[in-house]
């Protein structure tokens, strides 16, 4: 009688999509499905966090009805939300004030003044961009607002009591162009200066403000670039600024000399400024090749090899042949090395809503997706005691606290993560499963299940009839940190869950499946037991 055999995957690489199942027969730690799940930094693969609403009831609906977010950000210790035609801040969500007012020049208003002035007379906003200075007496920094519809708002807000009717509030717009009818779609801080693009007939030009005066373009030191491509989106980055365009990227260097400007790339550019963020050092954007670091495209040029995507291409290819349906948002969570990209098309429903999540790791970004996240802007920032927030908006008018609790807005959690086709060494041999040992660490109590498919879910052989349970996976017992009834005495940081099993083939691959309103929970690994049974 033959014997058992072990074998035993760490999990690692994140989701392949590009490879066949023969080449995923040499990389048993990847997954070819991970959806809302996570590359942890620390190694394993996490179940995500949910979100919810800020705020509570129809209160958290921004203009009183459900309008599109169009953008949102952390700001002082509250949120700024964008909607329709207005400007809102709040500081829990369920009281908002539209601050779409025009202030005084100087001295701002009080409370009862700027809420006594007219809101400005604005058009429904497009998608957001939002760019904050922080002049050295500001209590909470120069919000500046830009969309493709409207000029360019500004908005201060000072003093700093938890009393919002003792503030003085500042607030006006501004036109790059200083003709008092130009919008611009883009803005961000560069040296002590205000920097727009995507000035409507001015498509390929940058403006930026005097120095340490966001507000004006006519003063001395102010000016404008024009390039030869129709710039996407704009970034501060290390002392340059770069400036992507649809078919190139550049940077302008010594805005406060003579500036100059200098090619990064001259026939790959960039699908939307939305995508762009900072993380790892260097900017990330989504190209129409894959996503791209800024570093890796200028070192090797215009070639696929600058591609940080290439384990998920099928998924990046799909969203760069249909971009114009999609409303891009794009973030970065810290804590996690984490870069987020949501791609959301407001004509299909919340639950198949999809965003891509990439986890830096030493060896390069490792991928996952998700699913049933609805976001049509997303924002970070830290609030006042240096801590940061993330807050997403939807299509329904509410603002989300982001990467938060355990549900979708009190929907499910559906979670999979789907190893490739294991082979043992040999795809010849006929394998019986005996059990296999799965390394969990839950945040909470959890209750995932197991589904066992053989010989590459062929049709052909028997298959099990049902999932197998892990049964109550408890979270770790930390003295004096334990919750009566959500913790057991005496829990290990990493259970090994021994799941008995059934069937037999040449090869076999595992899922996991979570589908509820539980705590994350982390598969680290597996270990598989199993006895050969001679050649098929």
């Amino acid at each position: 009688m033959a014997t058992s055999q072990p074998y035993t995957v760490a999990c690692a690489g994140g989701l392949v999509k590009a490879s066949n199942q023969i080449d995923l027969l040499k990389t048993p730690g990847v997954a070819t499905e991970l959806r809302n799940f996570e590359v942890s930094v620390k190694g394993g693969y996490r179940r995500v966090n949910g979100y919810s609403r800020l705020g509570a009831g129809s209160a958290a609906l921004v203009s009183g009805s459900a309008d599109t977010i169009l953008g949102v950000i952390p700001y002082g210790d509250g949120v700024i939300a964008c909607a329709s035609t207005g400007i809102f801040f709040s500081q829990d969500g369920t009281s908002w004030l539209n601050v779409s007012r025009s202030s005084v020049d100087s001295g701002g208003d009080n409370y009862s003044t700027f809420t006594g002035r007219s809101t400005l007379s604005r058009t429904s906003q497009g998608q957001v961009s939002f760019a904050l200075f922080e002049g050295p007496t500001y209590d909470y920094g120069m919000l500046m607002i830009a969309d493709a519809n409207n000029l360019i708002y500004y908005f201060r807000m000072e003093g700093t009591g938890a009393n919002i009717n003792t503030r003085t509030f500042f607030s006006g717009t501004i036109d790059p162009t200083h003709s008092s009818t130009k919008k611009a779609q883009h803005v961000t801080i560069h040296d002590k200066r205000l920097v727009a693009a995507g000035v409507e007939d001015n498509l390929s030009t940058v403006f930026y403000s005097s120095l340490l005066d966001p507000t004006s373009f006519s003063g001395g030191g102010s000016g404008s670039i024009t390039l030869s491509d129709q710039i996407v989106g704009i970034r501060s980055f290390r002392q340059e600024l770069f400036i992507f365009c649809r078919n190139s990227i550049f940077k302008l260097q010594d805005i406060n000399g003579t500036p100059v400007v200098v090619p990064v790339a001259k026939n790959i550019g960039c699908l939307s400024g939305y995508s762009i963020q900072e993380i790892g050092g260097d900017l990330i954007f989504l190209a129409p090749d894959g996503l791209r670091t800024v570093a890796g495209t200028a070192r090797i040029g215009d070639v696929e090899l600058g591609t940080v995507s290439k384990a998920i291409q099928p998924i990046i290819t799909q969203l760069a042949e249909n971009i114009d349906k999609y409303v891009i948002s794009s973030t970065v969570i810290r804590e996690k090395s984490q870069y987020r990209l949501f791609y959301t098309d407001t004509s299909v429903i919340n639950a198949q809503q999809q965003g891509i999540i990439g986890t830096l790791r030493p060896n390069g970004f490792e991928w996952s997706e998700t699913r049933g996240i609805e976001v049509t802007s997303i924002g970070a920032g830290f609030d006042n005691n240096g801590v940061e927030k993330y807050f997403h908006g939807d299509t329904d008018g509410y603002v989300l606290v982001h990467d938060s609790g355990n549900d979708f807005n009190g929907s499910n959690i559906l979670a999979r993560y789907a190893t490739p086709d294991y082979d043992y060494g040999d795809l010849g041999t006929l394998k019986t499963l005996h059990y296999v040992r799965v390394s969990v660490r839950a945040e909470g109590i959890v209750t995932p299940a197991l589904q066992v498919k053989y010989d590459f879910n062929s049709q052909d052989i028997p298959q099990p009839a049902s999932d197998f349970s892990f049964g109550t996976v408890n979270p770790p017992a930390i003295f004096a940190e334990a919750v009566f009834n959500a913790t057991v005495f005496g829990g290990t940081a990493a259970p090994m869950i021994r799941i008995p099993l059934q069937g037999s083939g040449t090869s076999n691959n595992f899922t996991v499946i979570s589908d509820d309103t539980k705590a994350p929970y982390i598969i680290n690994g597996l270990y598989i037991d199993f006895i050969p049974s001679g050649r098929r």
